[in-house]
């Protein structure tokens, strides 16, 4: 079967060209690296929960409902580096042959997609906002009352924060593809 594959002929993926320096987009890394840490750290925490359960039957209380707020606020937290840096996933297999027959039609669908993706974010930041000002004059908590319990504020927060962060980084994008003249124009 390896045989089969001819790697003299495969496509490269075309280089990845970010669309935004500066300030904004060094606080788009910021946030993603935020994340990446949290990551980092979230594993540590749940392999000591799983040493602490198995080896000396005492878990690490909490460590399942915080770990489970956590993969949600991560996503928010790296989703707008993804989209500036261009890493955001699509249909390669029609990208590219778009791109080769039109590359004006393709830079109108790629701006269309950023729009799209910038009005998702934004119906996401105006879906969660209520909740979030609710959490903040409630003091809303998670988990099971007495045994453990975290605040959502800071959950709701981040999702708000990067909700906003990806729609600017759409509108970003979408404005780099209009303005921007591909090779065949040029």
């Amino acid at each position: 079967m390896a045989e089969e594959i001819d790697l003299e002929t495969s496509v490269e993926a075309p280089p990845v060209r970010p669309v935004a320096r500066g300030p904004f987009a060094l606080a788009a890394n910021a946030l993603a690296a935020i994340g990446t840490i949290w990551i980092f750290v979230m594993m540590l925490v749940i392999v000591a929960d799983v040493l602490g359960r198995n080896l000396f039957n005492a878990p690490i209380t909490g460590v399942a409902e915080v770990c489970a707020r956590s993969v949600v606020a991560i996503v928010f937290l790296q989703v707008s580096s993804a989209v500036l840096s261009g890493r955001m996933t699509r249909a390669d297999f029609f990208v590219r042959g778009l791109e080769q027959a039109n590359p004006r039609v393709m830079r109108l669908v790629d701006a269309l997609f950023a729009l799209v993706g910038a009005a998702v974010f934004l119906a996401i930041l105006y879906a969660t906002w209520p909740d979030t000002v609710a959490a903040w004059r409630g003091s809303e908590y998670f988990g099971v009352q007495g045994v453990f319990t975290i605040p959502t504020l800071p959950f709701r927060a981040i999702i708000i924060i990067g909700s906003a962060f990806a729609a600017a980084a759409y509108l970003a994008v979408a404005v780099s593809h209009l303005v921007s003249q591909p090779k065949d124009d040029a």
